[in-house]
């Protein structure tokens, strides 16, 4: 009976141990750890690149560019689509991969503008064109005619489906 209740107490401070060691050499789990690094990633991208003294952010076409009211003015002879791009959002960060990397598959008379929305580079002219255009979240994408008047608007997709959809 006493080796019993030895071996017991035993067990039990090895099993005390051992899951008192596990716990504080555990690191705690974090859901949003891929968001967060995707975020950081996108945050120090865009401290970096201009092109031709546009500045491009990570994006690297002519036809998919951030938005810039001149750019976008310019570009009025062109079909010209908002993408409304939140670098927080988890379906807007594989989209803008997807229309960075095939920009070169955009018609030469199409142009792309990624405007920032509801996220902490979101400027008030890019807020009054989520207004404008009634968006009211991310990963929204609005085709407009040279005076600036909708033609079309969709939610979601990315390269197939901006291709697709353009009027």
């Amino acid at each position: 009976m006493k080796n019993a209740i030895l071996i017991s107490v035993a067990v039990m401070g090895i099993l005390v141990v051992g899951l008192g060691t596990f716990a504080s050499v555990k690191k705690p789990l974090d859901p949003n750890i891929e968001m967060k690094t995707a975020y950081a990633t996108i945050i120090q991208e865009r401290k970096g690149a201009q092109s031709d003294g546009v500045a491009t952010n990570n994006l690297t076409s002519p036809r998919y560019m951030e938005f810039d009211r001149t750019n976008f003015d310019q570009a009025s002879g062109t079909r010209r689509i908002l993408f409304f791009y939140a670098s927080w959002c988890p379906t807007c960060l594989p989209a803008n991969a997807s229309l960075n990397e095939n920009a070169g598959s955009i018609p030469s008379d199409v142009t792309v503008f990624r405007v920032n929305f509801n996220d902490p580079e979101t400027d008030q002219e890019e807020k009054d064109l989520a207004k404008k255009y009634d968006v009211a979240y991310q990963h929204t994408f609005v085709q407009v005619d040279s005076q600036g008047n909708e033609v079309a608007s969709w939610n979601g997709g990315q390269i197939r489906e901006l291709l697709s959809s353009i009027k």
